[in-house]
């Protein structure tokens, strides 16, 4: 089930077809929004949008992990990851369902 991969051109395209802005403030709007969205999660913050989902990021901690083809453990640092949780409005779409039967 190989997909079409969204761009930012597409999502500007889409804009400047559905709002009526023109091409150049349809890209600097896409820009803006996404400029935003990453700011707030390099800061650590949660972002939500509703009927769609929140970005959430989350700290790892040091672990041990191990080379798969050598079999050696090796420590894989802390670090910060970002993780993706649909609403259950986007889940209920992608499904084929309808919006209201998400919220039983």
């Amino acid at each position: 089930m190989a997909g079409r991969t969204v761009t930012r051109a597409d999502l500007s395209e889409a804009v400047y077809q559905r709002v009526g802005l023109s091409r150049t403030e349809s890209a600097s709007l896409v820009e803006a929004v996404l400029g935003e969205i990453c700011d707030c999660l390099a800061t650590g913050e949660t972002v939500k949008l509703s009927s769609f989902g929140s970005f959430i990021v989350r700290d790892k901690g040091q672990r041990i992990g191990r080379n798969p083809k050598t079999g050696i453990e090796v420590p894989i640092d802390p670090r910060r990851v970002m993780v993706f949780k649909p609403s259950n409005v986007l889940k209920a779409r992608i499904n084929g369902l309808n919006s209201t039967d998400a919220e039983d």
